[in-house]
């Protein structure tokens, strides 16, 4: 016991180790100095070893893992990037759960995997409750089986400055954009591990890695959900789950999907919903851990903790004038129309009338 309870204390920094306590007092601080240049030698020998790997490999380029067979769930897959995402994966041989609040939504994207020959199982489930995720996890595993490919792309934007946005709206942002996450991972990365297989998908924002006014929620909401990959990522290698990887998918402000349909962007163009599905599967075959969209965006996020808050300021105010402007008043003609009897081609997921503002999901 005794000596089990000084062997922790060595590793907690307590109790210095049997060399140390060999050294003459006057010499371990020297000790200490060239053991510290030692282990940074070592990790700069290491860190320049995965530089020109990963160097290697951007040039050779990318071995892209097959897909077929295995069980993907996409939350939010009742249209927007969801829908896309699971079209996509379909026609890559992988049977499909969806999982979306909107039911007409769910069951058209359902009708359109199945119509390219997929495999696709759609649930109704709200996000925002945790034991509605739990209960329909347990209920995929036995009608389906184990997910293997997990996919948190489901959001909500309020897209009204702080003091604006009501506290019910807040806390339903948190409760989709980010608890989400920990409730659907928790669900099945158990099997995972067991397993030593997966992949857990988390669809965040360039609105994560900056902040935009009118978005102060869904920006902490994104903030939060790249800190939760990089941590999960951490501790799948310190647990030693080395066959479990993750993908943090960074874009910019995606047009027809349902979410920032008015923003009002200048220099950088709006993204088209096909270009970010293709770079989700990319991601996911290639096992890339963190994805930006465009990827010159990469270069330019240093640049937020080396120049002074006022450029970057600038920067954001003039690259996003208004992420979410008022929407333009339609006339009447065409109000009653659109608000009353949508015709049936908008009742398909990437044709889909947005909700209200204060609502709006993927």
């Amino acid at each position: 016991m005794a000596s089990d309870r000084e062997s922790t204390e060595y590793m907690n920094g307590i109790r210095p180790g049997p060399l140390t306590r060999e050294i003459p007092e006057c010499m371990r601080d020297k000790y200490t100095i060239i053991q510290t240049i030692l282990d940074v030698l070592a990790f700069l020998m290491l860190a320049i070893g995965h530089v020109i790997q990963a160097i290697y490999r951007s040039i050779r380029g990318h071995p892209k893992k097959d897909l077929k067979g295995c069980i993907a769930l996409v939350t939010g897959g009742g249209g927007g990037l969801g829908s896309l995402v699971a079209l996509r994966l379909a026609r890559l041989g992988c049977v499909v759960v969806l999982w979306d609040i909107n039911r007409q939504g769910l069951e058209d994207t359902v009708k359109l995997v199945k119509g390219i020959g997929g495999k696709c199982f759609g649930y109704v489930v709200d996000l925002a409750s945790r034991d509605d995720i739990y209960n329909t996890a347990k209920q995929v595993e036995k009608e389906v089986g184990k997910v293997s490919l997990l996919i948190n792309n489901a959001g909500v934007v309020s897209g009204q400055y702080l003091l604006d946005t009501p506290d019910y709206l807040i806390q339903r942002t948190f409760d989709v954009n980010i608890l989400a996450h920990f409730w659907t991972v928790k669900a099945f990365l158990p099997a995972m591990i067991e397993d030593n297989d997966g992949h857990i998908v988390t669809i965040a924002s360039m609105a994560g890695q900056v902040g935009v006014a009118k978005l102060v929620d869904y920006c902490a909401s994104k903030s939060a959900a790249c800190g939760f990959d990089e941590a999960l990522r951490l501790e799948l290698e310190v647990k030693g789950a080395k066959g479990v990887n993750t993908s943090l998918i960074c874009p910019y402000f995606i047009r027809a999907t349902g979410m920032f349909e008015e923003v009002n962007s200048r220099f950088v163009p709006t993204l088209s919903p096909n270009e970010v599905a293709d770079r989700v599967v990319l991601a996911i075959r290639t096992n890339e851990p963190v994805a930006v969209i465009p990827s010159y965006f990469r270069l330019l996020l240093p640049f937020k903790w080396i120049v002074p808050w006022a450029c970057i300021s600038e920067l954001i105010r003039g690259l996003v004038p208004d992420a979410v402007p008022a929407p333009m008043p339609l006339p009447d003609t065409l109000q009653k129309p659109v608000l009353a009897t949508p015709s049936k081609a908008d009742s398909r997921p990437m044709t889909l009338t947005p909700p209200s503002r204060h609502d709006r999901q993927v």
